[in-house]
């Protein structure tokens, strides 16, 4: 089964992703894992005022994920996977696709203006060449309809 893996969070760009994803796997019979990051903890010197951080942190993310997997499964009949991991966004996108032999593509949305985001310039740059599996960069500027008609 063809998996598309989408990086969320909670930009615009992101939710184009989504939406491409789960219209392309809805056409090609295939599936969404939907990766939600948290960014690595910043040291604090009390322990408890650390785990609380870590913990809204991923309190966030869950209800992120959590929203975008609702939406995803009203629009289109796709229920996602949901992985959250924590630490450097690279890195943990790295990892996952190793662990995931299914991964039909890497789906990442652009921001419509300015930088593309950090994981559009590494993946499409510096790593585009060493993937498992081909990157799909969805243009943040792309409308509802023109996402429907691309994918």
């Amino acid at each position: 089964m063809r998996t598309y893996l989408v990086v969320v969070d909670e930009s615009p760009e992101a939710e184009t992703a989504l939406r491409f994803a789960a219209r392309r796997a809805a056409k090609t019979g295939g599936a969404v894992r939907i990766l939600a990051l948290i960014p690595p903890a910043e040291f604090v010197q009390w322990g408890g005022v650390q785990a609380t951080m870590e913990d809204e942190a991923l309190q966030r993310a869950e209800a992120l994920v959590t929203s975008a997997a609702g939406t995803l499964s009203d629009e289109s009949g796709i229920r996602p996977s949901i992985t959250v991991r924590q630490g450097d966004a690279v890195a943990v996108v790295r990892k996952t696709l190793e662990e995931m032999e299914d991964v039909a593509a890497l789906v990442l949305g652009a921001a419509a203006t300015g930088n593309p985001g950090k994981l559009v310039s590494h993946f499409a740059g510096a790593d585009a060449g060493k993937l498992p599996c081909p990157i799909m960069v969805i243009p943040g500027g792309l409308d509802g309809e023109a996402i429907d008609r691309l994918s």
